[in-house]
């Protein structure tokens, strides 16, 4: 039962089938949001939910019963059950905001398609290098807001009043948005040599720390693209072996056969 149960599971036309539930599902909670729709297809949009909900679960319990704790040992089917297991949270009263949690099941296409996956594993294997980014960056930025305080915070204290809003319209600045025209350049009309400190500080924030983290996810990235191509030549070569070695073994035999003939044949004379 459970061999019958896993090959079932292990079927590329039960992960077509889970992929078209989750995208019909997907649309059906856009749906939900559009108050014409509920008012004419309501219940139909609930019942599709409800269905699509029956399907998530039917596939983690036999997954479950299948693999038992070693389902637990894969972090993506433990993404997959926390994701269904949210859905199954009750949503009235103080809790009706988990509704709004429901869409989460959308992300169970990760598991589903290869390429999200591998995606979402560069991501993952990126955040240590992310992590020694963010403190160069968080250094960054308290020098700069310490700085742009002493200096611009009496006349723009809106801006630069204190540290917290110094690094808040520093990090405007680096997002390049309305940084010239909205920032710099009202306090430029105060102080003159303004742009000596933020031309610096958006050299080394948006086109060097930034950069930065671009080259630590291309990183990974190219890191989870050679761990793929390498366990796909593995399973190739040994895909390929096993007939070798049945061979050899098969080829054995027969001189093991042989050999037995030759031996019985002077015994005979």
């Amino acid at each position: 039962m459970k061999a019958m149960l896993e090959k079932l599971l292990a079927d590329p036309r039960t992960e077509r089938f889970i992929l078209a539930v989750i995208l019909i599902n997907a649309v059906t909670l856009g749906f939900e949001t559009d108050a014409g729709m509920m008012s004419r297809y309501g219940s139909v949009l609930v019942a599709l939910d409800r269905i699509a909900l029956a399907i998530f679960c039917v596939e983690i319990a036999a997954k479950l019963y299948v693999r038992g704790l070693r389902f637990f040992r894969d972090p993506w089917n433990v993404f997959d059950f926390v994701v269904v297991a949210i859905a199954l949270l009750p949503s009235t009263g103080q809790l009706s905001v988990l509704r709004a949690l429901r869409i989460l099941r959308v992300l169970r296409l990760i598991t589903i398609v290869p390429s999200l996956k591998r995606v979402v594993g560069a991501l993952l294997g990126a955040l240590p290098g992310m992590g020694s980014i963010v403190m160069l960056l968080g250094l960054i930025y308290y020098v700069g807001a310490v700085m742009a305080t002493k200096l611009f915070g009496s006349a723009f204290p809106e801006w630069f009043g204190s540290i917290a809003k110094s690094a808040y319209t520093l990090f405007q600045v680096m997002t390049l948005e309305s940084w010239s025209m909205g920032i710099v350049r009202p306090v430029m009309e105060v102080y003159p040599y303004a742009w000596g400190f933020f031309v610096p500080f958006i050299l080394i924030t948006t086109f060097t720390a930034l950069n930065l983290f671009i080259g630590v996810v291309v990183s990974a990235m190219q890191a989870e693209i050679d761990a793929d191509r390498n366990q796909a030549v593995k399973d190739a070569v040994e895909e390929g072996e096993e007939p070798l070695v049945a061979e050899v073994k098969a080829l054995r035999a027969e001189l093991a056969r042989l050999a037995k003939v030759i031996e019985q044949r002077p015994s005979q004379g």
